[in-house]
């Protein structure tokens, strides 16, 4: 698979196309606050869970939802969606993989986010952007190729066999066991700490310039996993608490760098370091 042109956009050509009426730009972040207290002019906010996650089951929302959430934000299938949010794109990368679960065609992040808009001095406002609800958007069946679920994980991935690679993207504490989740979510820990047997630690965030939350090069890139043993000719998944830093590795990995073979696992170590009787390493 070619690497994706269009799952990048700069600030610039975010700048040129706010008044684009095929574009809708969205700021994707766990803390509504965030946008409503600064949004780049025109766009629209979604919080990643209340948004896009079910809210009665731990997974996201059915087709009919992601339907009637994009009806409801004025967002067609034509509709270049271009996201972005805070912490370097974490929560918008998730978003670009739910997209992607759908079959959204026209979706891209914006490099470097938030912060790299604020970097640049650029306009922000608190002014209410108007949404006019459409009707008829039709998604895809959900593609399963681009998911790991628990049972796929356990079956075929635990040791990470020859022509397979497990990529934890959590902090090294997290991966060691040392932590069972980031401080500031300690409510959000799975039963044990430790990971995964045969995974790789790549924290996510070592994808970005730390100054400018823009993704590294793709010869960087490829330096950066390959170096773990991650490679285009293997089977992937990216793993992390929650899904949401490892959809920001299943982005890098998929759709700058053209890896075919990408899944991520958003079960992840809530879900498999609560499971009984299942390997763990430290």
């Amino acid at each position: 698979m070619p690497t994706n042109p269009d799952a990048l956009v700069t600030t610039d050509w975010v700048a040129e196309h706010a008044a684009d009426p095929t574009v809708v730009l969205a700021d994707v972040d766990e803390d509504t606050t965030l946008y409503e207290n600064g949004h780049i002019p025109g766009g629209i906010g979604f919080h990643w869970k209340d948004d896009f996650q079910d809210g009665l089951r731990r997974t996201f929302l059915g087709k009919e939802g992601f339907e009637k959430l994009l009806d409801a934000k004025g967002i067609g299938n034509d509709t270049h969606v271009v996201l972005y949010g805070g912490n370097n794109n974490w929560f918008a990368a998730y978003a670009y993989w739910y997209f992607k679960i759908y079959g959204h065609g026209r979706v891209s992040l914006m490099d470097g986010g938030r912060k790299l808009w604020e970097l640049e001095d650029r306009e922000l406002t608190t002014d209410e952007t108007s949404v006019t609800p459409t009707s008829g958007y039709t998604a895809q069946d959900p593609d399963a190729a681009i998911r790991a679920l628990r049972d796929q994980v356990l079956q075929s991935y635990v040791g990470a066999p020859e022509g397979t690679a497990l990529v934890d993207v959590r902090s090294p504490a997290e991966f060691h066991g040392q932590v069972l989740a980031p401080d500031h979510l300690p409510q959000e820990s799975a039963q044990v700490p430790g990971h995964i047997p045969g995974a790789a630690n790549v924290p996510w965030a070592s994808a970005v310039d730390p100054d400018t939350g823009q993704f590294l090069p793709a010869d960087d890139l490829r330096q950066l996993y390959g170096g773990k043993g991650v490679s285009s000719d293997k089977d992937i998944v990216a793993y992390c608490r929650i899904g949401e830093r490892s959809a920001h590795t299943w982005f890098a990995l998929h759709e700058l760098l053209g890896f075919d073979r990408v899944r991520n696992y958003d079960g992840s170590w809530t879900e498999y370091g609560s499971l009984v009787d299942v390997p763990v390493e430290r």
